[in-house]
Protein backbone atom coordinates (compact mmCIF):
# COMPACT_ATOMS: atom_id res chain seq x y z
CA UNK A 1 0.00 0.00 0.00
CA UNK A 2 2.88 2.40 0.75
CA UNK A 3 4.40 1.82 -2.68
CA UNK A 4 1.00 2.27 -4.31
CA UNK A 5 0.43 5.58 -2.55
CA UNK A 6 3.91 6.73 -3.56
CA UNK A 7 3.09 5.96 -7.17
CA UNK A 8 -0.13 7.97 -6.92
CA UNK A 9 1.71 10.97 -5.47
CA UNK A 10 4.26 10.72 -8.27
CA UNK A 11 1.54 10.53 -10.91
CA UNK A 12 -0.25 13.61 -9.62
CA UNK A 13 3.08 15.46 -9.42
CA UNK A 14 3.83 14.73 -13.07
CA UNK A 15 0.34 15.76 -14.14
CA UNK A 16 0.56 19.00 -12.18
CA UNK A 17 3.75 19.99 -14.02
CA UNK A 18 1.63 20.42 -17.14
CA UNK A 19 -0.13 23.26 -15.37
CA UNK A 20 3.15 25.19 -15.11
CA UNK A 21 4.43 24.53 -18.63
CA UNK A 22 2.47 27.34 -20.26
CA UNK A 23 3.99 30.03 -22.45
CA UNK A 24 2.21 32.75 -20.50
CA UNK A 25 0.80 32.86 -16.98
CA UNK A 26 -2.07 35.24 -16.15
CA UNK A 27 -0.86 36.97 -12.98
CA UNK A 28 -4.40 37.67 -11.76
CA UNK A 29 -6.01 35.15 -9.42
CA UNK A 30 -9.54 34.29 -10.47
CA UNK A 31 -12.35 32.33 -8.85
CA UNK A 32 -13.96 29.00 -9.81
CA UNK A 33 -17.21 28.79 -7.82
CA UNK A 34 -19.26 25.60 -8.18
CA UNK A 35 -22.49 24.61 -6.40
CA UNK A 36 -23.83 21.09 -6.97
CA UNK A 37 -26.89 19.16 -5.82
CA UNK A 38 -26.60 15.40 -6.38
CA UNK A 39 -28.98 12.50 -5.87
CA UNK A 40 -26.77 9.42 -6.41
CA UNK A 41 -28.04 5.99 -7.28
CA UNK A 42 -27.46 2.99 -5.05
CA UNK A 43 -28.00 -0.77 -4.88
CA UNK A 44 -31.80 -0.38 -4.56
CA UNK A 45 -32.49 2.67 -6.72
CA UNK A 46 -29.94 2.73 -9.55
CA UNK A 47 -31.20 5.97 -11.12
CA UNK A 48 -29.87 9.33 -9.96
CA UNK A 49 -29.14 12.82 -11.17
CA UNK A 50 -27.63 16.20 -10.45
CA UNK A 51 -27.88 19.90 -11.17
CA UNK A 52 -25.00 22.36 -11.02
CA UNK A 53 -24.35 26.11 -11.21
CA UNK A 54 -20.92 27.55 -11.85
CA UNK A 55 -19.40 31.01 -12.14
CA UNK A 56 -15.84 32.16 -12.89
CA UNK A 57 -14.07 35.49 -12.49
CA UNK A 58 -10.93 36.90 -14.03
CA UNK A 59 -9.87 38.64 -10.81
CA UNK A 60 -10.36 37.72 -7.17
CA UNK A 61 -14.17 38.03 -6.75
CA UNK A 62 -14.18 40.63 -9.53
CA UNK A 63 -14.84 40.64 -13.29
CA UNK A 64 -17.12 37.60 -13.37
CA UNK A 65 -17.32 36.62 -17.02
CA UNK A 66 -18.47 32.99 -17.24
CA UNK A 67 -21.50 30.99 -16.09
CA UNK A 68 -22.66 27.38 -16.45
CA UNK A 69 -26.08 25.87 -15.82
CA UNK A 70 -26.23 22.13 -16.30
CA UNK A 71 -27.60 18.81 -15.10
CA UNK A 72 -27.82 15.14 -15.90
CA UNK A 73 -29.40 11.76 -15.29
CA UNK A 74 -27.24 8.89 -14.03
CA UNK A 75 -27.58 5.12 -13.82
CA UNK A 76 -25.49 2.77 -11.66
CA UNK A 77 -24.42 -0.09 -13.90
CA UNK A 78 -22.67 -1.74 -10.94
CA UNK A 79 -21.69 -0.68 -7.42
CA UNK A 80 -18.75 1.47 -8.58
CA UNK A 81 -19.67 2.07 -12.24
CA UNK A 82 -21.97 4.96 -13.10
CA UNK A 83 -23.12 6.13 -16.54
CA UNK A 84 -24.48 9.64 -17.01
CA UNK A 85 -26.16 11.67 -19.75
CA UNK A 86 -25.81 15.43 -19.25
CA UNK A 87 -26.67 18.73 -20.86
CA UNK A 88 -25.93 22.36 -20.13
CA UNK A 89 -25.77 25.99 -21.16
CA UNK A 90 -22.46 27.89 -21.05
CA UNK A 91 -22.07 31.67 -21.43
CA UNK A 92 -18.72 33.45 -21.83
CA UNK A 93 -18.86 37.24 -21.55
CA UNK A 94 -16.36 40.02 -22.13
CA UNK A 95 -12.93 39.26 -20.62
CA UNK A 96 -9.21 39.94 -20.98
CA UNK A 97 -8.21 36.27 -21.07
CA UNK A 98 -8.14 36.01 -24.85
CA UNK A 99 -11.45 34.10 -24.84
CA UNK A 100 -14.10 35.14 -27.32
CA UNK A 101 -17.56 35.91 -25.90
CA UNK A 102 -19.88 33.09 -26.87
CA UNK A 103 -22.93 31.03 -26.04
CA UNK A 104 -22.68 27.25 -25.96
CA UNK A 105 -25.12 24.35 -25.69
CA UNK A 106 -23.65 20.99 -24.77
CA UNK A 107 -24.56 17.32 -24.49
CA UNK A 108 -22.28 14.65 -23.06
CA UNK A 109 -22.03 10.96 -22.23
CA UNK A 110 -19.96 9.93 -19.24
CA UNK A 111 -18.65 6.88 -17.40
CA UNK A 112 -17.33 7.12 -13.84
CA UNK A 113 -15.39 4.31 -12.15
CA UNK A 114 -14.69 4.55 -8.41
CA UNK A 115 -12.27 2.49 -6.34
CA UNK A 116 -11.75 2.58 -2.58
CA UNK A 117 -8.27 1.59 -1.37
CA UNK A 118 -8.19 1.97 2.40
CA UNK A 119 -8.19 5.76 2.94
CA UNK A 120 -7.50 6.56 -0.71
CA UNK A 121 -10.66 7.14 -2.76
CA UNK A 122 -10.10 7.22 -6.53
CA UNK A 123 -12.41 8.34 -9.33
CA UNK A 124 -11.75 7.78 -13.03
CA UNK A 125 -14.09 9.82 -15.21
CA UNK A 126 -14.39 9.50 -19.00
CA UNK A 127 -16.52 11.99 -20.94
CA UNK A 128 -17.43 12.57 -24.61
CA UNK A 129 -18.98 15.98 -25.37
CA UNK A 130 -21.02 17.28 -28.28
CA UNK A 131 -20.79 21.09 -28.30
CA UNK A 132 -22.60 23.81 -30.24
CA UNK A 133 -20.54 27.01 -29.78
CA UNK A 134 -22.34 29.94 -31.40
CA UNK A 135 -24.06 27.37 -33.60
CA UNK A 136 -20.80 25.68 -34.71
CA UNK A 137 -20.54 21.99 -33.84
CA UNK A 138 -17.47 20.62 -32.07
CA UNK A 139 -16.45 17.40 -30.31
CA UNK A 140 -14.38 17.11 -27.15
CA UNK A 141 -13.10 14.25 -25.00
CA UNK A 142 -12.12 14.48 -21.35
CA UNK A 143 -10.50 12.28 -18.72
CA UNK A 144 -10.28 13.15 -15.01
CA UNK A 145 -8.33 11.34 -12.32
CA UNK A 146 -9.60 12.40 -8.91
CA UNK A 147 -8.21 11.40 -5.50
CA UNK A 148 -9.81 12.08 -2.12
CA UNK A 149 -8.08 11.21 1.18
CA UNK A 150 -10.01 11.64 4.47
CA UNK A 151 -7.73 12.85 7.25
CA UNK A 152 -9.42 12.10 10.57
CA UNK A 153 -11.60 9.12 9.54
CA UNK A 154 -11.18 6.18 7.18
CA UNK A 155 -14.31 7.24 5.28
CA UNK A 156 -15.75 10.65 4.50
CA UNK A 157 -18.45 10.72 7.15
CA UNK A 158 -19.92 13.75 9.00
CA UNK A 159 -17.15 15.66 10.76
CA UNK A 160 -14.41 14.56 8.34
CA UNK A 161 -11.68 16.74 6.91
CA UNK A 162 -10.39 15.53 3.55
CA UNK A 163 -7.85 16.40 0.88
CA UNK A 164 -9.06 16.45 -2.72
CA UNK A 165 -6.69 16.42 -5.74
CA UNK A 166 -7.58 15.97 -9.38
CA UNK A 167 -6.12 16.43 -12.84
CA UNK A 168 -8.23 16.55 -16.00
CA UNK A 169 -7.09 16.59 -19.63
CA UNK A 170 -9.20 17.81 -22.58
CA UNK A 171 -8.79 16.65 -26.19
CA UNK A 172 -10.64 17.14 -29.46
CA UNK A 173 -10.61 15.46 -32.88
CA UNK A 174 -9.14 18.48 -34.69
CA UNK A 175 -5.70 20.04 -34.41
CA UNK A 176 -4.45 20.99 -31.94
CA UNK A 177 -5.75 17.81 -30.33
CA UNK A 178 -4.65 18.76 -26.81
CA UNK A 179 -6.87 21.62 -25.67
CA UNK A 180 -6.67 22.03 -21.90
CA UNK A 181 -5.30 20.74 -18.61
CA UNK A 182 -7.01 21.44 -15.29
CA UNK A 183 -5.27 20.66 -11.98
CA UNK A 184 -6.70 21.30 -8.54
CA UNK A 185 -5.81 20.60 -4.92
CA UNK A 186 -7.83 21.60 -1.88
CA UNK A 187 -9.04 20.91 1.64
CA UNK A 188 -12.64 19.96 2.33
CA UNK A 189 -14.96 19.32 5.26
CA UNK A 190 -18.03 17.07 5.42
CA UNK A 191 -20.46 18.87 7.74
CA UNK A 192 -23.17 16.21 7.78
CA UNK A 193 -24.26 13.33 5.57
CA UNK A 194 -25.39 15.76 2.87
CA UNK A 195 -23.35 18.98 2.91
CA UNK A 196 -19.64 19.41 2.15
CA UNK A 197 -17.43 22.39 1.34
CA UNK A 198 -14.04 22.36 -0.34
CA UNK A 199 -11.62 25.27 -0.81
CA UNK A 200 -8.44 25.05 -2.81
CA UNK A 201 -6.28 26.07 -5.74
CA UNK A 202 -7.08 25.40 -9.38
CA UNK A 203 -4.71 25.96 -12.29
CA UNK A 204 -6.13 25.83 -15.82
CA UNK A 205 -3.86 25.68 -18.85
CA UNK A 206 -5.47 26.44 -22.23
CA UNK A 207 -3.88 25.82 -25.61
CA UNK A 208 -4.78 26.73 -29.18
CA UNK A 209 -2.89 27.28 -32.42
CA UNK A 210 -2.34 30.99 -31.82
CA UNK A 211 -1.74 31.20 -28.08
CA UNK A 212 -1.26 29.27 -24.84
CA UNK A 213 -1.53 30.29 -21.23
CA UNK A 214 -2.40 29.27 -17.69
CA UNK A 215 -4.31 30.88 -14.85
CA UNK A 216 -4.51 30.33 -11.10
CA UNK A 217 -7.86 30.37 -9.35
CA UNK A 218 -9.41 30.02 -5.93
CA UNK A 219 -11.64 26.95 -6.21
CA UNK A 220 -14.84 26.90 -4.15
CA UNK A 221 -16.91 23.71 -4.30
CA UNK A 222 -20.22 23.46 -2.44
CA UNK A 223 -21.87 20.05 -2.60
CA UNK A 224 -25.24 18.90 -1.32
CA UNK A 225 -26.13 15.22 -1.62
CA UNK A 226 -29.74 14.02 -1.37
CA UNK A 227 -29.99 10.74 0.52
CA UNK A 228 -32.72 8.18 0.12
CA UNK A 229 -34.19 6.69 3.29
CA UNK A 230 -32.78 3.18 3.38
CA UNK A 231 -29.66 1.50 4.75
CA UNK A 232 -27.90 0.47 1.56
CA UNK A 233 -26.44 3.80 0.44
CA UNK A 234 -22.98 3.29 -1.06
CA UNK A 235 -19.82 5.18 -0.14
CA UNK A 236 -19.50 8.43 -2.08
CA UNK A 237 -16.54 10.58 -3.14
CA UNK A 238 -17.20 14.26 -2.25
CA UNK A 239 -16.38 16.17 -5.45
CA UNK A 240 -17.95 18.46 -8.00
CA UNK A 241 -19.71 16.86 -10.93
CA UNK A 242 -17.88 19.15 -13.37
Amino acid sequence: MVNFKSQLVGLFFVLSLISFSSNAQNNKTGVFAVATITMPGDSITRWGGYIELQSRSNEFFNQFFYTETKGGISYDIASNYTALLGTGRYITGENDLGLNPNSEFRLWEQMTINSFLDRVKLEHRYRAEQRWVNGIYRNRFRYRLNMVIPLNNKKVIPGTFFVGIFDEVFFNNKAPHFERNRFSAGLGYQFDKSFSLQLGWLNQYNYNLSAAGAKNNLAININYRIHRDHKKSKEQIPTSAD
